[in-house]
């Protein structure tokens, strides 16, 4: 039996026809599908998707000869839509490294400011967290604003020392 009478079987709804269609083209269809994905699970998950669409929707195929072409076309759609899953996929895996990576970081910051002397930590928080003017700090703190720039110059300072090298937990930097 020619592929344009198994074609026309399958869309009257025999399903020995049309699985003898996939048979035939099987591994065309598979080194399709491995060619766009790039690996052998997906690939044959793509087939599988491929024959369950095409077998569902064979009835809307108008012209039999082109079979072919046209189960490719559903294959092609279901390997781009296994590769759109794979890269939001790893999309939301890099989102999720960089958000646990920044959350260590300001944990890490965070930890370094708690070990400053209280003065500079305060000087570091108003200015870096609040967004004060050094005036605005001075005010605050009822000092000189040289102070203030002094207080923030070496609470960076030890900041740097803290999170680049570390101290014993508990010890705080008092200068």
């Amino acid at each position: 039996m020619d592929d344009i009478q198994l074609v026309k079987l399958a869309k009257g709804g025999d399903s020995h026809s049309f699985e003898q269609l996939l048979t035939k083209y099987g591994q065309q269809l598979y080194r399709t599908a491995f060619l766009y994905v790039g690996n052998r699970e997906d690939a044959l998950d793509v087939v599988q998707e491929t024959a369950y669409r095409s077998f569902e929707s064979i009835g809307k195929l108008k012209n039999e000869s082109f079979f072919l072409t046209w189960v490719t076309r559903i294959l092609i759609n279901c390997a781009n839509a296994i590769l759109k899953k794979r890269q939001i996929h790893e999309s939301i895996e890099e989102v999720t490294m960089l958000v646990h990576e920044k959350t260590n970081q300001k944990i890490e910051i965070k930890e370094a400011i708690d070990q400053l002397q209280e003065n500079y930590q305060t000087a570091i928080i108003l200015f870096y967290y609040h967004d004060l003017s050094i005036k605005q700090i001075a005010k605050t703190m009822e000092i000189p604003e040289n102070t203030v720039k002094t207080y923030l110059s070496r609470g960076r300072k030890h900041l740097k020392k803290l999170i680049e090298g570390g101290l014993p937990n508990g010890q705080t930097y008092i200068s």
